[in-house]
C-alpha cells in the first residue's frame, strides 16, 4: 500500500456524517496502521504535500495568514506554499547545509514559519522549533548542546541570537531573517531561487524534529521525532480533531512549541484542508474573534486560558455560523467554560490530551459529540495502547483508581511516540520501564471508560499552555547573591491552572523585604523566558526535605492547596502583580 492511501483513507473517514460509522472506520484504520510494515524511506513533503495535495488541489488555499492588529491578510495556494518552501530549501542547501543538518526556527506566527517547516521535512533537515521568549542564557544552552547549522528568525530576535552564538562559539552556515539585519540573509532575497526542489531520500527512522522540553530535574531535554512519528503519527490528531478537506482550520499556538506542529501544520495539511495563522503581540480577544469569524474558520483549537477569555467577551456581534468544531488542549478545561461556549456558539469544546513526546493520545473525537462528560478528557486514540499503572508498574483495572498514564509497548509501539531523548539514555531509562512509556501524568478511568485527569506524577509545572521545570527556575534564583536556596512548585490558579511559586531561603546576613523581592523578580526576568519566572515569592527559613536532602515539593504543593480559599497572605510573601515597577506596556 502506498503511503498516500493512508492519507486518503483519513480524508474519507473524516468526511463521514454518521459518527458511529466514523468511529468504526477509525478503529479499523488504526488497527491496520498499528501493525503494518512501514516503508524504509518516506518524505512527507514530497510524497503527500507535493504528490497528493499539490497535484490534486494545487490551486486551493493552503494557508491564510492574518495580522490581527492591522487586518492585513495573505493567502497561499498549495502550489504557492510548496514553491515558497522550495526556495527556502534551495538557499539553505546552497549555503552548505546537508541532509541531517538542523534549522533553529525562532519565528512568530508568520507565513515563513510554515514554509521553513516544509523545507526542513523535504530536505531531511532537523527542525528545532524555538520559542520567541527564549533568553540569551537559554539559547546558549541550546546552541552548546546542539550547534545550529542554520537559523531562521524574526529581525527582533537577531541580537539575542547573535550574542548567544558568540558565547557558545557556534557558526551556522546561514542565518535567514524575516526583515533586515546586517550579517543575516533577508528572506525576501529568496525570491530569486528556483521554485522546484528535489526531496531528500529520508529514511522513516531519520530524526527530523528536536524539541527542547522541560523536565523535573536538570536542564531541558531534547525530544526527537522522526520522518514518520510526526507526519504519520499526526493522523491520530487529524482524526481526533475531525478536520475535513473542506475545512478552514485554526489553532491558537505559538510556532516554538510542539502544539503548533500538531495543530497548525499537520492536522490540517495532512488532509488537504486550509491552515490559518493569526499574528498578534498581546492576545486581544475582540480582534481575535473578529479575524476568526471574518475568515469563516470552521475548526478552532485553543488552550484553556484563551477559552476563558473568549467566554467573558460580548460575543453577540460575531457570526459563528461557519464554526463547525471547537477543540481544547493543553490542560484540563473547566466544565463551565465548555457549557458557556456551547451556549454562545452552538459547538462543544472537545478536550484532548497529548505531549511533546507524542501526538493526540487521549481525547473526545467527533463521535463523542453529545456523549462527552464535563471534565473528562475522553477516550484513548485507536493509535495508542494507553492504560494506567500503579507505583509498582502493574496495570490498574479497578474503576476510579488513579494511576500513571502509560503507553503499553508489548503489543505494538505507537507510531506517534517519540524516538528518544537525544543524547540522554538515563532520561530514556526513567520513562521506558516495564514495557510501558510513562507520560509523567496521572489520571483515573470511570466505570464507563471515560478518562479523568488527576495531575502530574512529577514536579513539572503546567501554567497556561506551558510546561515549566522547577530546576531551571531554582537554578536562576540561586545565582542571585542574596539567595542560599530555593524551591519551586506550581500552585493552583483559576486562570492559568498553576502559577510558579518560589520558596526562597536567604544567605546569612540577608533580610527579607519588598525591595529584595523586586530585585529577585527582575533577576529572574533577565535570565528566564517570561512564562517561567516566579509569580509568587515567599521568603522562608527552610523547606521540607527527605532524609537524603531532596526537596519535598509534594509537601509544599499540598501546603498551598490547603491554603486555597484562605484570605491570609504570609508576611514574607510577595506577588508579581503587586509590583507596578515590573509592568510593561504590553501587560
Amino acid at each position: 500500500m502506498g503511503m498516500e492511501n493512508l492519507y486518503r483513507e483519513v480524508m474519507d473517514l473524516n468526511m463521514m456524517d454518521d459518527n458511529e460509522q466514523k468511529k468504526e472506520a477509525a478503529r479499523a484504520f488504526f488497527e491496520k496502521l498499528n501493525f503494518m510494515k512501514l516503508p524504509e524511506y518516506f518524505n512527507w513533503a514530497g510524497e503527500i504535500f507535493d504528490a497528493l495535495h499539490v497535484q490534486e488541489r494545487g490551486d486551493k488555499t493552503a494557508l491564510i495568514w492574518v495580522d490581527t492588529a492591522t487586518g492585513e491578510n495573505l493567502n497561499f495556494t498549495y502550489k504557492e506554499f510548496a514553491q515558497r518552501g522550495n526556495q527556502c530549501l534551495n538557499r539553505v542547501r546552497q549555503a552548505g547545509v546537508k541532509q541531517g543538518g538542523n534549522m533553529y526556527q525562532m519565528v512568530p506566527i508568520v507565513p515563513e514559519t510554515w514554509f521553513a517547516s516544509y523545507a526542513c521535512i523535504k530536505g531531511g533537515l532537523v527542525a528545532v522549533p524555538t520559542a520567541t521568549t527564549m533568553t540569551q542564557r537559554e539559547l546558549e544552552f541550546r546552541f552548546a548542546s546542539y550547534p545550529p547549522d542554520s537559523i531562521i528568525a524574526d529581525a527582533i530576535y537577531t541580537e539575542v541570537i547573535d550574542a548567544a552564538l558568540a558565547v557558545s562559539k557556534s557558526e551556522p552556515k546561514i542565518k535567514l531573517v524575516i526583515g533586515e539585519k546586517k550579517g543575516w540573509t533577508s528572506y525576501t532575497d529568496l525570491a530569486g531561487e528556483s521554485v522546484e526542489a528535489e526531496p531528500a531520500k529520508t529514511k522513516s527512522s531519520d530524526l527530523l524534529w528536536c524539541f527542547f522540553t522541560s523536565g523535573t530535574t536538570g536542564l531541558p531535554k531534547r525530544v526527537g521525532h522522526t520522518a514518520v512519528s510526526y507526519p504519520v503519527g499526526h493522523l491520530s490528531t487529524s482524526v481526533m480533531t475531525g478536520v475535513r478537506t473542506s475545512d478552514i482550520h485554526h489553532n491558537l499556538s505559538a510556532p516554538g512549541w510542539a502544539k503548533w506542529s500538531w495543530s497548525s501544520f499537520f492536522a490540517p495539511l495532512n488532509v488537504g484542508a486550509t491552515a490559518s495563522g493569526f499574528g498578534f503581540g498581546v492576545l486581544d480577544g475582540d480582534k481575535y474573534l473578529t479575524a476568526l469569524t471574518k475568515h469563516k474558520i470552521t475548526v478552532f483549537c485553543a488552550p484553556p486560558t484563551a477559552w476563558r477569555m473568549f467566554i467573558n467577551l460580548d460575543t453577540s456581534k460575531y457570526d459563528f455560523s461557519a464554526l463547525r468544531e471547537s477543540i481544547g488542549a493543553g490542560e484540563p478545561l473547566n466544565p463551565e467554560v465548555i457549557s458557556k461556549w456551547k451556549k454562545l456558539t452552538g459547538t462543544e469544546i472537545r478536550d484532548f490530551y497529548g505531549q511533546t513526546e507524542s501526538t493526540a493520545m487521549i481525547g473526545n473525537p467527533p463521535w463523542m459529540k453529545g456523549k462527552m462528560r464535563s471534565g473528562s478528557f475522553g477516550h484513548p486514540s485507536f493509535m495508542y495502547d494507553v492504560t494506567l499503572a500503579d507505583d509498582d508498574g502493574k496495570e490498574i483495572t479497578t474503576p476510579d483508581e488513579p494511576g500513571h498514564i502509560v503507553v503499553r509497548l508489548d503489543r505494538w509501539r505507537s507510531i506517534g511516540l517519540f524516538t528518544e531523548y537525544i543524547g540522554s539514555p538515563e532520561k530514556m531509562a526513567g520513562v521506558f520501564m516495564n514495557n510501558f512509556y510513562y507520560t509523567g501524568d496521572r489520571a483515573s478511568i470511570d466505570p464507563d471508560g471515560y478518562w479523568w485527569f488527576v495531575g502530574r506524577s512529577d514536579d513539572v509545572i503546567k501554567s497556561s499552555d506551558y510546561r515549566i521545570g522547577p530546576f531551571e527556575v531554582e537554578s536562576a534564583l540561586i545565582e542571585h547573591p542574596a539567595v542560599a536556596e530555593s524551591a519551586i512548585v506550581g500552585v493552583p490558579d483559576e486562570k492559568r491552572h498553576q502559577l510558579v511559586k518560589a520558596f526562597v531561603i536567604l544567605k546569612q546576613g540577608q533580610e527579607p523585604s519588598r525591595e529584595l523581592a523586586l530585585d529577585l523578580f527582575r533577576h529572574s526576568i533577565n535570565i528566564l523566558a517570561k512564562f517561567k519566572i516566579p509569580r509568587i515569592i515567599e521568603f522562608v527559613p527552610a523547606v521540607p526535605k527527605t532524609l537524603s536532602g531532596k526537596i519535598r515539593r509534594v509537601e509544599l504543593r499540598q501546603q498551598e492547596i490547603d491554603r486555597q480559599g484562605q484570605q491570609d497572605q504570609h508576611k514574607m510573601e510577595f506577588f508579581y502583580w503587586d509590583f507596578p515597577e515590573l509592568r510593561t506596556k504590553k501587560e
